[in-house]
């Protein structure tokens, strides 16, 4: 018996992941009523996603009232893509995002009224801190929501229902559609990369000053508090906590080293945040003070690279948050 709801789903399907070509893609299913995410497989790669067996359990699962995320998935970091996710989009903004070289390869109506759009700024795997912070930036200059910004956002996957009751249109819940699909690189990606970048650095910059009280054009002595403010707030940036059970802390201490000295904070400046910032250091080292110079060594002598370790497993992005397509969005 043909089943033509079956097939348009289907058909949406390849079309996404089409336009959005990735090895590995996440998948969880949030039920709009109780929040609860479903249990099973989470990674699928696009051959598994459009088996008519995987398909099917998708649209019962929508069908029971979850509703259906997906994530371009990179085991440390983000896979090139960000989300905008538009609220109420003005008329030409998809014309305006190609004339300023943002093009989406996937822009979704979610409900009427209710956009998304996926944005692909880089082929290689991006640093959660970077991928933010393209996310951030476009989400100021269209408007779009700012609690939908975080390097692993999900989104929805078309072909399906949106759950949520308040999307309901005369009681039907509204279906998610592809509005255009185009595998493309946005033409201004390495602008926006090298835009969050520079905002990166002076961030790290103004964060090394307010903890070191200025004098003329000279760089104190650093504090303890100063110390630990800097090492946390580059953890934080790179979910350090979220993406290793036990961090290597030698290998961190060399990330943040290379961080700090290619924003230009002085090699002597560096090594005292690393002694009174790292976490409890010494540890296990027998000679801390040449532990540093040789940390310091390494870092002037390494060219910059992404932070992308292969020491420790990864979580899956499973955790929930309070930003809205996380647990479920437009």
């Amino acid at each position: 018996m043909f089943d033509r709801g079956f097939f348009l789903t289907l058909q949406a399907v390849r079309r996404q992941l089409a336009a959005t070509p990735n090895s590995l893609y996440f998948i969880r299913l949030i039920h709009s009523a109780t929040r609860r995410v479903c249990p099973g497989e989470r990674l699928w790669d696009a051959g598994q996603l459009m088996r008519g067996s995987a398909i099917r359990f998708l649209r019962a699962c929508n069908c029971q009232g979850y509703d259906v995320y997906l994530l371009p998935y990179a085991e440390l970091g983000n896979a090139g893509y960000v989300l905008l996710d538009l609220d109420r989009a003005p008329t030409g903004i998809l014309e305006l995002m190609r004339v300023n070289g943002h093009e989406p390869c996937v822009v979704l109506r979610t409900s009427p009224g209710h956009f998304q759009a996926w944005i692909r700024v880089s082929t290689i795997t991006l640093e959660p801190v970077m991928a933010t912070a393209v996310s951030k930036q476009l989400a100021r200059t269209y408007g779009g929501d700012m609690a939908s910004t975080d390097w692993r956002h999900l989104g929805r996957l078309a072909g399906f229902t949106n759950q949520k009751p308040e999307r309901r249109v005369r009681g039907y819940a509204p279906w998610v559609k592809i509005v255009q699909a185009r595998a493309v690189l946005a033409s201004s990606a390495q602008d926006l990369l090298r835009s969050a970048t520079q905002w990166l650095n002076q961030e790290t910059a103004v964060t090394a000053q307010n903890a070191m009280p200025s004098v003329g054009k000279h760089w104190p002595t650093i504090t303890p508090q100063g110390a630990v403010s800097i090492y946390q707030c580059w953890m934080e940036r790179w979910h350090i906590w979220e993406r290793f059970s036990q961090p290597d802390w030698s290998i961190v201490d060399g990330w943040l080293a290379r961080k700090l000295l290619a924003i230009h904070i002085p090699a002597a400046q560096v090594e005292t945040i690393l002694r009174l910032g790292s976490p409890h250091f010494p540890r296990h080292h027998g000679d801390p003070e040449d532990y540093l110079r040789r940390t310091l060594a390494r870092a002037v002598l390494a060219a910059p690279r992404t932070v992308c370790p292969t020491h420790a497993t990864p979580r899956l992005p499973e955790q929930e948050t309070d930003c809205s397509n996380s647990n479920g969005g437009r």
